[in-house]
């Protein structure tokens, strides 16, 4: 096949083409010929258009959609050479008789098969949304990670969990305990910093200053600026006077 069948969808396989926007032209699918739309072409003594052509072409070089996608092979269609010959029988409109007797079989074999093969698409069609849940839920692995308490949440929030443990990496002498090369400028990464750093507090208990001096000093010489930030960005809260500060 001309393309990735992985990148193809459904209705494509079964148009044995497709339409490339960037060309603006149909493309067989199984040997690459192009047809540019906006072209006349004369095929069977006929004028027809880029997509008509595209069918007729299939039909012509290809013997049919069908047949094509059978000639893929096991790899790509999961038969066997004598399934593969049976599908295309059943498609031909032969009869079952017809069909047993040229394969040596038995007609409730051949019945069999197409009685297989309806278990296979059935099969196939949950096995399709399988994959597409299954796409979904990594997409929501690498949405976006926002902390509950964020006081606004913009493009800077807009760190996946795999761009988090790059950045954790690049600024990071290490994460168990956390010990901060530097300070990252960017407000991104900066996110990312500090939700490393508020990790060291325990959620519902209250911390004097000097206690979260003593929390941050061994992370960050300018503890005082991390201290700072932890409040401006949400993590952390404070009593008026300074005397008390815990998660938020």
């Amino acid at each position: 096949m001309n393309k990735e069948i992985q990148s193809l969808t459904v209705e494509e396989l079964k148009n044995g083409f497709v339409f490339e926007e960037k060309r603006c032209a149909y493309v067989c699918l199984f040997c690459g010929t192009v047809f540019e739309r906006g072209v006349v072409f004369k095929q069977g003594g006929r004028l027809v258009d880029a997509q008509k052509a595209a069918c007729l072409h299939i039909r012509e070089a290809h013997d049919s959609v069908f047949a094509a996608l059978l000639r893929e092979g096991k790899k790509n269609t999961g038969l066997t050479e004598v399934q593969s010959d049976m599908l295309l029988g059943f498609f031909g409109g032969v009869s079952d008789g017809e069909l047993a007797r040229g394969a040596g079989i038995s007609p409730s074999t051949v019945r069999f098969q197409r009685f297989s093969f309806r278990e296979k698409a059935r099969q196939a069609r949950v096995i399709l949304a399988l994959e597409g849940l299954l796409e979904h839920r990594l997409a929501c692995d690498e949405a976006p990670e926002v902390h509950p308490n964020a006081t606004m949440v913009d493009e800077r929030y807009m760190t996946t969990g795999t761009e988090s443990e790059r950045i954790a990496g690049n600024f990071f002498v290490s994460l168990d305990p956390p010990v901060l090369k530097t300070l990252s400028s960017k407000e991104k990464n900066k996110l990312v910093i500090l939700k490393i750093i508020a990790g060291q507090f325990e959620p519902g208990k209250h911390y004097t200053e000097k206690q979260v001096n003593d929390i941050l000093r061994p992370i960050y010489g300018d503890y005082v600026s991390i201290r700072r930030y932890l409040i401006e960005y949400g993590f952390m809260d404070r009593t008026a006077d300074g005397q008390a500060y815990w998660l938020k």
